[in-house]
């Protein structure tokens, strides 16, 4: 057993009992673990708050780390930016609850995968830091697939279609799965942007 601190991103809360709660965190360190939090819910005293693992927020934790264990014990947490606009904005917080949802879904790996734990702090950062996010979950879901390995595939990207299950660009717009036309105009405007 070995005692780690890390930076950590809440995915998922779910509760356990009256009392405890079972919360996913994707940490720098180690990647996405698992901790049960016993009596949480009902503890005034102690150095873990509820309020702490909303989704996405970011954590500085200390925690115990068992290589085959399935639940981790977190000892300390502590969030480390508090967001100004996301928690006060709707708009803001149904972005965060989808993306949470897409995240515990799409990350299973419990292994370290650093640039992604810094893509997913830094897009956080820049939603809760802007006004401007029409488009951001679809940028943000887009820029994911480089991390999860199946980005599309941009060197043709002067075709008129695209093949949406093979991901490349295409002339053959005969396919069913080819977007063309107006749709293929807007993916390519999102392909083309930063969040900026």
């Amino acid at each position: 057993m070995s005692v780690i601190s890390s930076k950590a991103i809440v995915i998922s809360t779910i509760k356990y009992s009256d009392t405890s709660l079972i919360v996913r965190l994707y940490t720098k360190e180690v990647g996405l673990v698992s901790f049960l939090l016993k009596g949480v819910l009902k503890s005034k005293k102690g150095k873990l708050r509820t309020a702490y693992f909303q989704p996405l927020n970011q954590l500085s934790i200390i925690f115990s780390y068992q290589e085959k264990r399935n639940l981790q014990l977190l000892k300390e947490a502590q969030v480390i930016h508090v967001y100004e606009t996301i928690y006060t904005s709707i708009t803001k917080q149904s972005i965060v609850l989808f993306l949470s949802e897409v995240l515990s879904i799409a990350i299973q790996e419990e292994e370290t995968n650093t640039l992604l734990y810094e893509y997913l702090e830094h897009s956080l950062i820049w939603l809760d830091s802007h006004e401007q996010i029409s488009n951001f979950h679809l940028l943000f879901l887009l820029n994911l697939t480089k991390f999860l390995g199946f980005y599309p595939d941009v060197s043709q990207s002067n075709k008129n279609g695209f093949h949406l299950s093979e991901g490349f660009f295409t002339d053959n717009l005969q396919i069913k799965e080819v977007i063309k036309g107006n749709e293929i105009n807007q993916f390519k405007k999102l392909l083309g942007i930063n969040f900026d």
